[in-house]
């Protein structure tokens, strides 16, 4: 039995450690070939002249925000531009905000649903009554930056085949602990993971907060899904398997608000935890269908940290039955880990830290002054993504994949 724990200990330990390196390695590659020419720019290289865009804002009880994402969507630097937002029945002031802020100027329009669709269904009245084929989609507490336009839409100028272009979210909260984890989470794990996964020719999730669509591609592949619960992560497999690309553009960037609470974090991390776990099930024929291949680093990168999070489930009930095991009297926790693996995987933490961190300095000031809070950073998000995970598992059923994935206002954080 204390052979069998050891094993277990000593997987548990290699996953994350031989990740945390290909990651790295990956983006850094992914960086010196795509970004490292341009990543002191301000602005994207062809100007702030191009084709016209439309930037879509679903709204759902988002009043406390919508003001300061309202003025930035009307401040873009860029030729042609108009905004739709969609107001999804909001309970709030959030409609009244709308219509000043449309009254004053032009470029706004506002969309009324009589309830709430949810957020699928709100960019798809969005998306089908803009006037321009390329979609810019932000959330309703998202600041675009005045240039990420620019950044976003050179892709599509060059490359007929591009579905999507997917930006840089940074964190506006960073007061709370809570907060500055996440500046460093968002670098650690989504800059870097989004780097490694464009190395290998797909993403695994054009981010919902802020993407650029071609409105020919969703159409084909029929707009977003109202029934999927992360509508972000089923669009980008969708046209990804429909033979669309879709790229990630660290230059584009936007300021959104995290949840500050254990309660808020918690049901962030359940919600994503449950849609990707549904996009997963749905897309588990790629491994069976040779035409979809291509898209094998990307599926089988979350199956592993599912396998993963019940392994490691299973190594922690075994532990703590130790004591009643037969050949496994005495063993504790920090006896299972192979020795000096542990050490091992520290360091390679820290160097996932140190590289995010490097590539992701000319997007984020400050982000050296996180570097300390994130020794908590195992604890606090390692622990609640793992809980998330098991939940998502054996809490899934058919069912819910039927069911319209109507939103609740989330949490934004601390307020003064």
């Amino acid at each position: 039995m204390s052979r069998l724990l050891h094993g277990l200990g000593l997987l548990a330990v290699l996953y994350p450690l031989l990740m945390a390196l290909l990651w790295c390695v990956l983006a850094l590659l992914w960086s010196w070939r795509r970004e490292w020419s341009e990543r002191w720019l301000s602005v994207a290289p062809q100007g702030e002249q191009g084709p016209p865009v439309s930037v879509l804002i679903p709204c759902f009880n988002e009043g406390p925000n919508l003001a300061e994402t309202l003025r930035a969507a009307l401040s873009l630097h860029w030729s042609d531009w108009e905004v739709i937002a969609i107001n999804d029945g909001s309970s709030d002031d959030t409609g009244r905000q709308l219509e000043a802020f449309a009254a004053a100027d032009p470029r706004l329009r506002v969309v009324h649903l009589a309830s709430n669709q949810g957020k699928a269904l709100a960019l798809r009245a969005g998306a089908l009554l803009a006037r321009h084929e390329l979609l810019v989609c932000i959330d309703g507490d998202a600041l675009l930056d005045p240039h990420a336009v620019g950044w976003l839409v050179r892709h599509f100028q060059w490359d007929r085949r591009l579905a999507a272009v997917t930006g840089n979210p940074r964190i506006r909260n960073r007061t709370s602990l809570l907060g500055r984890l996440q500046v460093g989470e968002f670098s650690m794990i989504v800059g870097l993971i989004k780097r490694a996964q464009s190395m290998l020719g797909g993403l695994f999730c054009v981010s919902g907060v802020i993407g650029c669509f071609r409105r020919g591609a969703l159409q084909a592949v029929g707009f977003w899904d109202p029934a999927r619960l992360t509508e972000d992560i089923d669009i980008t497999w969708r046209l990804q398997r429909a033979g669309w690309r879709v790229r990630y553009e660290p230059h584009a960037l936007v300021w959104i608000l995290m949840p500050e609470t254990l309660n808020g974090l918690w049901r962030q991390r359940r919600r994503w935890a449950d849609g990707g776990l549904q996009v997963l099930r749905a897309n588990l024929d790629v491994l069976w269908t040779p035409g979809q291949w291509r898209l094998l680093p990307l599926l089988l990168e979350p199956l592993a940290s599912v396998v993963w999070a019940h392994l490691l489930a299973l190594l922690l009930l075994l532990a703590a039955l130790a004591p009643v095991l037969p050949g496994a009297q005495g063993l504790a926790i920090g006896a299972l880990l192979p020795h000096g693996l542990g050490l091992a995987l520290l360091l390679a933490c820290a160097l996932q830290f140190a590289v995010s961190f490097w590539l992701d300095r000319p997007y984020d000031v400050g982000l050296e002054r996180i570097g300390f809070w994130m020794i908590w950073y195992p604890a606090a998000y390692w622990l609640l993504s793992f809980a998330a995970t098991l939940r998502a598992c054996w809490r899934w059923t058919p069912r819910r994949s039927a069911v319209r994935a109507r939103w609740i206002s989330p949490d934004r954080g601390l307020r003064a």
